[in-house]
């Protein structure tokens, strides 16, 4: 049976379509012959105690320069819709945690992928310490004193925002390197949150593992290899993306995650290991899907497809 999907995503324009997984998703749902309609967190409404927002139908295409048509918009009661897509972009703010007290009020009557309670509830940098035997040694804190002690204890730290994304703010503070008291300095003054800290890990120059996880099992991975002079492996930032066999290990990080994952409805998640550590498990809009069939590994669009289709049967 063809299902009603919006997808609450930043708008289709915006989208580099090549490496984005959003589309990738929004083209097999169109293959499916699932009719899409399209909305921004911007065009959201709740009024009397019922989610709503402006829609409008839209048909994509993979032809870069003219990957879309939207129709008409009309402002629709979102449990009118069978499945919502939750897809914009971090940052995870404010405004993204009150989408997801909006969408709680329709799921799971229609389905909202990820469940946007466990979205709010599993903010990346801090879910993951609940498997603190899978990860690097890790700080959550504002407290300088803590901070430096840390550095004393591990030497090599990497400095970055809780609620950041996309590799912005990440810095590397090497022992002895007398620039902490300034980064803190600047972090105390933009973030109100704690700061994360963890120990550098060197095999960060082999690359940082994404591993895309469907309904808890490992469907895919790929390799990002930082640029040269560059600790950060985000592709944006001039990573590079490359084909890689998962490991034992790998696969038993994905184990150890995979039935909290189920438990909390995250039916399409992205962890990041680098060497043997586990160290962001993505919920909010994980990436990875082109890249993976690009490199001649699954089509996690059709699986994650799969999935949807199966828990609408349920």
């Amino acid at each position: 049976m063809p299902l009603s999907v919006a997808v609450q995503m930043d708008h289709v324009s915006r989208l580099n379509i090549r490496g984005d997984s959003t589309f990738a998703l929004m083209l097999e749902a169109a293959r499916r012959g699932h009719r899409l309609f399209h909305y921004t967190p911007g065009q959201l409404s709740m009024r009397d105690g019922k989610a709503s927002a402006r829609v409008e139908p839209v048909e994509v295409r993979d032809t870069e320069g003219d990957h879309y048509t939207l129709g008409a918009p009309e402002h629709a009661d979102l449990s009118r819709f069978d499945v919502i897509l939750l897809r914009q972009d971090p940052p995870f703010d404010m405004g993204y945690i009150t989408t997801t007290h909006l969408l709680e009020r329709i799921h799971p009557h229609t389905l909202v992928v990820n469940d946007p309670a466990s979205v709010r509830n599993a903010p990346e940098k801090l879910f993951v310490t609940e498997f603190p035997d899978l990860t690097p040694p890790t700080l959550i804190t504002r407290d300088r004193q803590e901070i430096v002690a840390f550095r004393e204890e591990h030497g090599d730290i990497i400095v970055k925002p809780l609620y950041g994304n996309g590799g912005a703010g990440v810095f590397r503070i090497a022992g002895g390197d007398e620039n902490l008291a300034s980064l803190l300095e600047i972090f105390e003054a933009v973030y109100r949150e704690p700061f994360v800290i963890q120990r550098y890990l060197p095999d960060v120059r082999k690359g940082d593992k994404r591993i895309i996880l469907v309904e808890g099992e490992p469907a895919g991975i790929i390799n990002r290899v930082p640029a040269l002079g560059e600790a950060r492996s985000n592709m944006h930032v001039g990573g590079r993306a490359e084909p890689v066999e998962m490991t034992a290990r790998d696969r038993e990080i994905c184990a150890a995650i995979g039935p909290t994952l189920r438990e909390r409805g995250l039916i399409f998640v992205g962890i990041d290991v680098i060497g043997d550590y586990l160290t962001e498990i993505n919920v909010t809009s994980p990436t990875g899907i082109r890249e993976v069939k690009r490199f001649g590994g699954a089509d996690i669009a059709a699986l994650i497809w799969d999935a949807i289709e199966a828990r609408r049967r349920g």
